[in-house]
């Protein structure tokens, strides 16, 4: 072979050159990956409690008040979070959801909750708001009544308890498919979206501007469940 048809090899530094350099930004701070966990762990211990019933409807009544209490939270955490946990970051139009799956989304996309991603997060918190407040309104009329019945009308009791019993359950189940679904789409375009929220941080090819994630925001996270506990516990005696 020739020197001239010969393919020259391109050493370690030329490859490097082509290499954006990666930039690791804290996106997702504390109080939004312990909420993450503890909403997922609440999400088991009330499926596995609903569907095995009798004495352990107990635990399924307190892990309800549990969940509320961290929904609560994610709510006023949307509003004063860090950046990336705020719903500001994450809501996005149809068109910019259609070009992401269609592989043309930009790259701030992908920095915190995904347009795909987003949608599930927000489908699945109306979800179970609305298992959790139907849930304080049912009456299964053997062992197990929500601490609001008494405030509202026997057929409101009635459509709460067969929506919560029979519809919303499933509903929140076929979510939680898709939001599985959704990680594994994302893993498949090699973004991993479970270890950030581990650890918090993620390598991103664009810079971008972090979430705040010190002591003081952590001290208010806790200042705030700790008002959201103290709402779901007086809801609770309102049955009293």
């Amino acid at each position: 072979m020739s020197a001239m048809n010969a393919t020259p090899l391109s050493t370690p530094s030329a490859r490097s050159a082509h290499v954006a350099p990666l930039h690791t930004v804290r996106v997702w701070d504390l109080p939004t990956r312990v909420f993450h966990w503890a909403l997922a762990l609440g999400i088991v211990g009330l499926v596995i409690t609903g569907q095995v019933g009798g004495n352990a409807m107990v635990w399924h009544f307190r892990i309800g008040l549990g969940v509320l209490a961290l929904l609560l939270f994610r709510l006023v955490w949307g509003l004063v979070g860090g950046r990336w946990s705020r719903f500001g970051s994450f809501i996005y139009s149809p068109r910019r959801l259609v070009n992401y799956i269609r592989g043309r989304g930009k790259p701030q996309d992908s920095v915190g909750h995904t347009p795909l991603g987003a949608g599930s997060v927000f489908a699945l918190l109306a979800v179970l708001l609305a298992q959790v407040g139907s849930g304080l309104v049912s009456d299964d009329e053997i062992a197990a009544a929500g601490p609001l019945t008494r405030f509202v009308s026997d057929a409101s009791v009635k459509l709460a308890t067969n929506y919560h019993t029979n519809i919303g359950k499933w509903i929140i189940l076929a979510l939680v498919v898709l939001h599985i679904a959704a990680i594994v789409f994302h893993l498949r375009r090699q973004q991993n979206l479970i270890k950030p929220m581990l650890h918090g941080d993620k390598q991103l090819a664009v810079a971008a501007p972090a979430s705040r994630d010190d002591a003081a925001s952590r001290l208010g996270a806790v200042v705030i469940f700790g008002l959201c506990v103290g709402v779901v516990v007086w809801l609770n005696r309102l049955a009293t």
